[in-house]
């Protein structure tokens, strides 16, 4: 997790420097095929940031038209590939998207479109470009902080924990030799 964009042969190499497990390349790209295969976790691709522009949009419902017109808009905003983001908040602004265009040209013609065809479910539209991303990223630490949410990720991270610290701890036989 730490090294989502690092080649095989470098996982291979951190999985040996820093927990002390010897595997082959071929070995290494199997297991990452595996896990995949399971979902235990998604590849996906991270663009230069700085190659695209990223706008904040956010949309407050024009209510007499939500009924008949809002899953239609869902459904094409779920759908969009520029979409980045797209969550609820619970504000005026009901729904709240992060999006990326190559340029401003592009965002211009997506908001005309996207009026045109779903303005009479818009009451408001906000529209904040995003001049510098300063972090654009999920940190491991993350998923250790949900582990800590329950007894069963608790103990995993304990275990996890003390096996790091056991292939740390110095010799008592004076050799000065760490063990592993």
């Amino acid at each position: 997790m730490d090294n989502p964009t690092a080649p095989v042969r470098e996982i291979r190499d951190i999985l040996a420097d820093q927990y002390g497990i010897e595997l082959s390349h071929n070995r290494v790209n199997e297991l990452l095929h595996e896990m995949s295969d399971k979902d235990v976790f998604r590849k996906s691709i991270q663009p230069n940031k700085r190659i695209f522009d990223y706008h904040s949009f956010r949309i407050a419902f024009h209510y007499p038209n939500f009924e008949d017109q809002w899953e239609e808009c869902y459904w094409e905003l779920v759908e969009d590939p520029h979409v980045v983001m797209f969550c609820n908040a619970d504000s005026n602004y009901h729904w709240q998207l992060l999006m990326q265009f190559s340029g401003d040209h592009e965002a211009e013609q997506w908001m005309h479109h996207f009026f045109k065809k779903h303005g009479s479910l818009i009451a408001q539209f906000d529209n904040t470009k995003l001049p510098t991303v300063h972090k654009f990223e999920t940190n491991s630490s993350v998923f250790d902080e949900k582990l800590w949410q329950t007894e069963e990720g608790r103990e995993y991270l304990q275990t996890a924990r003390e096996e790091r610290s056991d292939k740390e701890t110095i010799a008592t036989d004076g050799s000065g030799d760490t063990q592993s």
